[in-house]
């Protein structure tokens, strides 16, 4: 009976308590050095066995950034790495060198994890080091990850520069060649964008293994970041082997690549420099090669161009324009722009009259002159700057509508082209209602035109926002058609009231059959969909009663009048009321 009261009234501890004081036993007498870091990666606190490990106590580390540890011995790929593999799947194991206190350096086996509270939230990191013997596999490891890029195991830049040099050296005591080729992927960054940098990494990985399918064992293919890979042809007899070359790559990447069911395609666009015609030294070719890939992208990616001088100086005349554009587009107010806007008129073929006028934007710099668009608006989207652009172009022209309105033109649709990356912003629906409001318009004032690659592109986000407009009733149109590869399945759900014929089909079609063809198929395709036509570039009255027998409903081009300064609009207007009237 006393055992059994004895029993009944001791204190059992609790299963977490017991929980809770093996896992402060085990983090206390590991082996393993064990450091924790909170949300904000400072050290909250480290067993004894990292402090006999590192040198530090605990209270040199704990508040500490775990950068103290740093011995600049590990490659930033090798970071770049980590940090990927920790926001993808919570942990990463590997080698690092740290600092000890005293300033030696050591190798470390390191294992990461990523701490979450029960709702997932991250709440910091535990890390494990291992303590390794400096031996010939753990530095000939570590000297690896120093030279390879982690994701694709191809040399990294720093390997690139070193081997390049080498190569170099080795051309010119034997008085050969060596082409460098600069390899971009073509628009990589919606993949990434879209689907993720998980998908994204797949799809370089088979990149890099079919770049190195397309060489030679003695040539160099290396990654030298995000999508820009290199291939160093040494020891060539011509340029016409770099061609070659370029070509089989082209060849083997135009192919598609299936990433976890998703069919995805990386075509590249290639710059080629040489030695020792375009540069002596891995600096210059690189930058030459780069130029030359630039050139590659504006000849409409997925080729290859070889540097030339021509190139570099038109490089130096594109920087500056760059620049200048956007300490124009900056210098934006309400009472001054370097830009302007010219209107050109669009008649109606049977009638004469004239229902509309298309808004073209103009750049007058006052250090470079004149700039044609053709020139500056690829610029500006490339850059980004299309987007304030277009948003000027937008309010200025609805303030110029009410200037017409209050010079009693009424009844004339102003034309608005609107970029891809316009198209997708989140603020244009409230740009156009915010515009329209604010100088007391109409949505049938104006007219949206899309051109019909934006319109095909993204075409499910591309809908819902043509959607949107058209709700408004504003007029939609699609602007050079004919020109891209449209579904015509696709085409028909567009809220489009109106397709533009593109100047490059009416400049030829008295002489070119196919062009008649063309403009003929096109006219009826449209009007089967319950489409107005337009017919952009028409200069002469032959064009003009050709595409009237087609049945085009409206015309556009010199034969009626080049593009005009608001004046001269506003004069050209009043001249032909009458007939509008």
């Amino acid at each position: 009976m006393k055992r059994s009261a004895v029993t009944s009234n001791a204190t059992t501890p609790k299963p977490e308590s017991l929980a809770a004081s093996a896992l402060l036993r085990a983090f206390e007498q590991s082996r393993e050095g064990i450091l924790v870091t909170d949300s904000n990666n400072h050290i909250v606190t480290v067993n004894e066995a990292f402090c006999r490990l590192s040198g530090y106590s605990p209270e040199d580390l704990i508040g500490q950034n775990p950068r103290i540890l740093a011995s600049g011995r590990t490659s930033r790929s090798l970071y770049a790495a980590m940090r990927h593999a920790l926001d993808s799947r919570d942990y990463w194991e590997g080698e690092v060198w740290n600092k000890h206190k005293d300033g030696s350096n050591y190798p470390r086996h390191l294992k990461i994890s990523v701490l979450r509270d029960p709702d997932g939230h991250f709440q910091g990191h535990v890390a494990n080091y291992i303590e390794t013997d400096a031996s010939v596999e753990v530095a000939d490891r570590l000297t690896y990850l120093a030279y390879h890029d982690p994701l694709t195991n191809l040399p990294n830049r720093l390997a690139f520069e070193l081997q390049l040099a080498q190569s170099l050296r080795a051309c010119e005591r034997t008085n050969q060649q060596l082409a460098l080729m600069l390899i971009d992927l073509d628009n990589f960054k919606n993949v990434n964008d879209t689907l993720g940098h998980q998908i994204g990494d797949q799809l370089l990985q088979s990149v890099a293994q079919r770049l190195r399918e397309c060489v030679r064992a003695s040539d160099l293919v290396a990654r030298i970041g995000g999508d820009e890979f290199v291939v160093v042809l040494p020891e060539i007899e011509s340029p016409l082997t770099a061609a070659r070359v370029a070509s089989k790559i082209q060849s083997n990447l135009v192919d598609s690549h299936l990433i976890t069911d998703h069919v995805l395609y990386a075509t590249p666009s290639i710059g080629i420099s040489l030695y020792p015609l375009d540069g002596r030294d891995p600096g210059t070719l690189l930058r030459n090669a780069d130029t030359a890939m630039y050139f590659a992208k504006s000849a409409g990616r997925n080729n290859h161009q070889f540097y030339t001088a021509r190139m570099n100086e038109a490089a130096g005349e594109r920087l500056e324009m760059e620049n200048e554009l956007r300490q124009a587009v900056a210098g934006i107010s309400p009472t001054s722009s370097e830009f302007s806007l010219h209107f050109q008129p669009q008649i109606e073929t049977t009638t004469g009259r004239v229902l509309g006028v298309e808004a073209l934007l103009r750049w007058d710099s006052p250090k470079l002159g004149s700039i044609p668009p053709i020139r500056f608006i690829p610029i500006a989207e490339e850059t980004g700057l299309i987007q304030p652009l277009g948003d000027w172009v937008i309010w200025e022209t609805c303030r110029l509508i009410r200037s017409m309105k209050a010079q009693g033109i009424t009844g004339i649709r102003v034309a608005i082209n609107i970029s891809a990356q316009q198209l997708r912003h989140e603020n244009l629906i409230l740009l156009i209602r915010g515009a329209l409001a604010c100088y007391d318009l109409t949505p049938q004032d104006i007219e949206l035109e899309v051109t019909e690659s934006t319109a095909m592109d993204k075409p499910e986000l591309t809908l819902s926002i043509l959607d949107q407009l058209a709700a408004m009733d504003v007029m939609l149109a699609i602007d050079d058609f004919g020109t891209g590869y449209s579904s015509l399945a696709y085409l028909k759900h567009l809220p489009i009231k109106r397709l533009k014929l593109d100047r490059s089909f009416v400049q030829d079609l008295e002489t070119d059959a196919n062009d008649a063809a063309i403009c003929s198929a096109t006219i009826a395709l449209g009007h089967s969909l319950g489409l107005e036509l337009v017919a952009e570039g028409v200069e002469t009255e032959a064009q003009r009663d050709f595409l009237a027998r087609l049945g085009c409903d409206m015309l556009q081009g010199y034969l009626f009048s080049r593009p005009m300064p608001f004046e001269a609009t506003v004069a050209y207007l009043k001249a032909h009321l009458p007939l509008n009237g």
